[in-house]
């Protein structure tokens, strides 16, 4: 594969995967207030905390993507890379159900089906170059961790979730 076509794919990844993150911004953009004004468990992040970590897994994921796909492109790793699709727009559904249509059941009920993308991709992934599922485990581990606090904070604001 020529390094022109290399970074071609690569922006390409990296353009799909942050534009999945605009979207779920967009659901966002009053987050921080939201977040604000809810009852949240004692080890709940501050709201300052969400935007630099996301925006270090969006990068991560986009590598990962597109190591997979640098494997020999979409005839060689469609399963994997559209398992990833998937999982990345279930990423962007959870902001909108949570954030945007304030739905704490319905964006619990997402947040364990992504988790169970998400392991699928990193299997897919790994099946096809694991250097890019080890890239997607720190997504897994925040996704693990935002689905209990997704849980505590769904449970805490029954009037407002």
């Amino acid at each position: 594969m020529n390094v022109r076509r290399q970074v071609v794919g690569l922006l390409g990844w990296a353009v799909v995967t942050f534009l999945a993150a605009a979207l779920g911004a967009r659901a966002s953009i009053s987050a921080a207030d939201f977040y604000a004004g809810l009852t949240l468990p004692s080890w709940a992040p501050p709201a300052s905390v969400f935007g630099p970590v996301w925006t270090v897994l969006y990068a991560l994921m986009a590598l990962a993507a597109w190591l997979v796909w640098r494997q020999g492109g979409w005839r060689a790793a469609t399963p994997a890379l559209v398992l990833y699709l998937l999982q990345l727009a279930l990423n962007v559904l959870w902001s909108w159900l949570f954030f945007g249509w304030k739905q704490g059941a319905l964006a619990f009920a997402d947040i364990l089906l992504l988790l169970v993308l998400i392991v699928a991709t990193v299997v897919a992934f790994h099946r096809v170059r694991p250097a890019a599922a080890w890239l997607l485990l720190p997504y897994l581990a925040w996704v693990a961790f935002a689905s209990a606090l997704n849980f505590a904070v769904w449970q805490a604001n029954p009037g407002v979730l």
